[in-house]
């Protein structure tokens, strides 16, 4: 570990603005954050820092005392210490953000489970855009809205936007319809069939502009257009679309009744509430929409703090999320009377392109919108470690249900499952599945392809899936599933079943405790008993049981029909000697068709541009053995990967 180094760093860090970024022995990037000044904030972190001219720099400098668990971790992995200077905190905040939406360190403030966080949006790449749902936010030609703090939220929006402003709902870059007749969508008024031209590319776009301003919040200026165009087509004499505009003026205006009115004068601000356990280990965010003085939405989300317990922290992190895309930041934002506002000012101002003031509410309506959010972050704080703790116990008494049950020595921390998926004869699939401290582990589950052929035997394949995972085990595999001893190993069957894969364990030469789960009433067979163990219904042991084998179930069901489906268009191309997908291209290029290509001579298959003369001969003594001309249009099976 290259310690020397960090000490010098360290010692020639400048009181300045700037970025500082840890590094660990891999080079990977842990901690990315700013400060006022370098100095003062990285020293903060580290016991007995030297300055400049100290002589010493050949220890390695420790984590300073008092610090969060996690933040010691942190400290005591960095290897390296990268500093970027900038002119003022402002610039400071603008490049942290970058840098961690570039790393994402796993030490940093973020929304727990950020990757999956549901947002709207907009396919304004498209002649015809539309408006879906979606978890990512990563294409430059697509414009989105949130995130959202769940899904309902979401698909309440796209069903309320179906109905007042109907765009197209069908997939593809362009909509289509060769019969010339609109799809059911158009009959139930939830799409304009721009499909067959029943509206103008313009009257389309402006349709989408109106969702855009919706979802934007700007209520009273949507209000205004549509009320605009509703009397327009009423002078014109175009009734239908003054009908049309009406109903949709009349839809916006029930939803701005159904929501809580909070002052007109108000205007358009985002509430930032925060509450933060004392400990560091939790934190929730509250952001109160109100938009045009309608009190539009509540967001709550949970925040991963890293440790940190200063609200200020965790507030300017994740502004710098949510508001990543500057698609919604409204004119004002009210935060917590402890976050310095300036940096932040400029963030947002530069991604909305205009003027954002962001400051701390004293008295007055804000204030009490302030207070109201950090008592609904309270209350989703306390909520959630409630839930967790109720999870945690179910969790342990399912476990010590098991061990009291089964005779265990220990609660079983690890389970896995084994399950066989098979139709007929082909496809068979094994599929393991883990229970980690009770709660599924699904980075560790795994799936087999079996190697046995034949007749749908179970105890055969089950045996071979057993077999495999132990001989992996008994190896030290450093796999972190496969290479990891489990507590319990359950099979979905019967006594057949738990005799095969006891016998393959044995002759792995590893002992683990092993029972089955038979389906018919739910017994559970154990080795060495004659008698099945019949578990109450309620028993939570037995619900443990049962959550894992069908999880089991459910994995090698899904592995099973992917086999399944690529068979099933699989054909004798895609199983030729030496041809991947650029030659199989350039193949079908130079023929035209897969016929005329089965019909090939030697001499047409060694003129093919790009094919090696002795590729081609295997190729076509290879079609000569499957059947010549006309084989590659036969469905085959394709070849099981290597276990």
């Amino acid at each position: 570990m290259a310690t020397a180094p960090l000490r010098e760093q360290l010692a020639a860090l400048p009181d300045a603005p700037g970025v500082y970024i840890y590094r660990d022995a891999s080079e990977r990037v842990m901690y990315v954050g700013k400060a006022k000044s370098l100095r003062k904030r990285v020293f903060s972190y580290f016991e007995a820092p030297v300055r400049p001219g100290d002589g010493d720099v050949t220890s390695h400098p420790g984590p300073r005392s008092g610090l969060h668990p996690r933040t010691v971790e942190m400290v005591s992995r960095v290897t390296r210490l990268e500093a970027l200077v900038v002119n003022t905190e402002e610039e400071a905040l603008i490049l942290e953000g970058n840098l961690i939406s570039t790393h994402r360190p796993p030490f940093n403030v973020k929304l727990r489970d950020d990757k999956s966080y549901p947002y709207i949006g907009i396919s304004m790449d498209e002649a015809y855009p539309r408006v879906y749902f979606t978890r990512e936010r990563r294409r430059r030609d697509r414009v989105y809205f949130g995130p959202f703090s769940n899904a309902s939220k979401v698909r309440e929006t796209l069903s309320l936007i179906g109905k007042i402003f109907p765009s197209r709902p069908c997939e593809g870059a362009e909509p289509g319809r060769p019969s010339g007749i609109p799809c059911l969508d158009y009959h139930i008024k939830r799409c304009m069939a721009p499909c067959v031209d029943y509206i103008s590319k313009d009257d389309y776009r402006g349709l989408i502009d109106q969702i855009m301003a919706f979802l934007s919040g700007r209520y009273r200026g949507l209000e205004s257009d549509l009320e605009v165009q509703m009397k327009q087509a009423a002078a014109e004499q175009r009734f239908e679309d003054a009908a049309l505009f009406r109903n949709r003026l009349n839809a916006v205006r029930h939803l701005m009744e159904r929501q809580l009115a909070i002052s007109d004068s108000m205007g358009s601000v985002d509430v930032i509430g925060v509450a933060v356990d004392s400990d560091g280990e939790a934190a929730n965010v509250q952001v109160l929409q109100v938009r045009d003085g309608v009190l539009g939405d509540r967001q709550s989300f949970f925040i991963d703090p890293a440790g940190a317990t200063d609200p200020s922290m965790i507030v300017e992190q994740f502004v710098l999320e949510y508001y990543a895309l500057g698609l919604a930041i409204p004119p004002l934002v009210v935060v917590p009377q402890s976050v310095e506002t300036n940096a932040i000012e400029a963030l947002l101002a530069e991604r909305r392109q205009s003027g954002v003031e962001v400051r701390a509410s004293e008295r007055g309506e804000k204030r009490r919108m302030q207070e109201m959010a950090e008592r609904n972050a309270q209350l989703a704080l306390d909520q959630d470690r409630a839930r967790v703790a109720r999870t945690r116990d179910r969790r342990t008494a399912a476990l010590g249900d098991l061990q009291e049950r089964l005779g265990l020595d220990a609660p079983p921390l690890r389970i896995e499952c084994y399950d066989i998926s098979i139709l007929g004869p082909t496809y068979a699939v094994a599929s393991m599945t883990v229970l980690i401290g009770a709660a599924p582990a699904k980075a560790h589950y795994r799936s087999f392809t079996m190697q046995h052929e034949g007749d749908a035997n179970d105890f055969a394949r089950i045996g071979e899936a057993i077999g495999r995972r132990m001989a992996r085990l008994a190896a030290g595999d450093t796999d972190p599933s496969l290479g990891a001893r489990p507590s319990l190993v359950v099979i979905d069957g019967g006594k057949g079943q738990l005799g095969a894969a006891l016998r393959a364990m044995r002759e792995a030469g590893v002992d683990v405790p092993m029972v089955s789960l038979a389906k018919r009433i739910e017994e559970v067979f154990v080795p060495g008993r004659s008698e099945p163990i019949l578990m109450p219904e309620d028993s939570p042991g037995l619900r443990l049981l049962q959550q894992v084998r069908d999880e089991a179930h459910r994995f090698a069901l899904r592995h099973h029909r992917t086999l399944r489906g690529k068979g099933m268009t699989a054909s004798a191309m895609d199983s030729l000697p030496g041809i991947g997908p650029a030659r199989r291209r350039a193949i079908l290029q130079h023929f035209g068709s897969p016929e005329r290509f089965m019909a090939a001579t030697r001499d047409e298959l060694e003129a093919v541009p790009g094919l090696p003369p002795k590729v081609a001969r295997d190729v076509y003594e290879y079609l000569n053995k499957i059947g010549g001309p006309g084989a590659g249009l036969r469905r085959v099976p394709p070849r099981p990967p290597r276990p």
